[in-house]
């Protein structure tokens, strides 16, 4: 029998604690504000330890992006991320393009898809985001942040190829955590 696993109370929301089957709600969980990123519950653990030490298979998190706040910068990794709308209109840049998406649209980035998700329109978007983390040891899981013009407009790129995060990062203030602000989720 798999055991349940400890939830911890922490300052800024509750996180998982051990190894094992939890349910958690995520405006009861541990979020992080990415300035310029908006902010994110990385449900599977948002410290390398959380990450390799209980959840080394699979990512979800789930954005909340503002207008013009990409998740992250531009890059393609060595496996697949999924991403599904929950509300607002994102824009995708994908290899090169730009698409609008919208409500319950699904994006599937098969490995070494160039590719990031940008809020856009009027207010908010909630995005949900999985990726495998089978190259979690290798910069940029296994990939690279490249050099896109469609990104780069967007404040979405990179001017210079990487695979280390901390250079592709380097011009935007640390992240940390916080508690869940109300209407950062639809109330339905």
């Amino acid at each position: 029998m798999v055991p349940e696993a400890k939830l911890e109370q922490t300052e800024a929301g509750l996180v998982p604690a051990g190894h094992g089957w939890f349910v958690l709600n995520a405006r009861e969980a541990r979020w992080i504000d990415r300035p310029r990123r908006g902010v994110n519950v990385p449900l599977t653990g948002w410290t390398e330890e959380e990450a390799e030490g209980y959840f080394p298979q699979i990512g979800v998190a789930i954005a909340v992006l503002g207008p013009g706040e990409p998740i992250g910068m531009y890059h393609w990794e060595a496996d697949a991320e999924e991403f599904v709308v929950l509300s607002g209109e994102p824009l995708l840049l994908v290899e090169g393009q730009e698409r609008a998406l919208r409500r319950w649209d699904f994006v599937h980035c098969p490995p070494e898809t160039r590719h990031m998700i940008v809020g856009a329109g009027d207010g908010p978007c909630v995005v949900l985001a999985i990726g495998a983390r089978g190259h979690l040891d290798q910069g940029c899981n296994g990939g690279a942040y490249t050099v896109d013009p469609v990104a780069v407009r967007h404040g979405a790129g990179v001017r210079e190829e990487t695979d280390d995060a901390r250079v592709a990062y380097a011009h935007l203030p640390p992240p940390g955590p916080v508690r869940y602000r109300a209407g950062w989720l639809p109330e339905d």
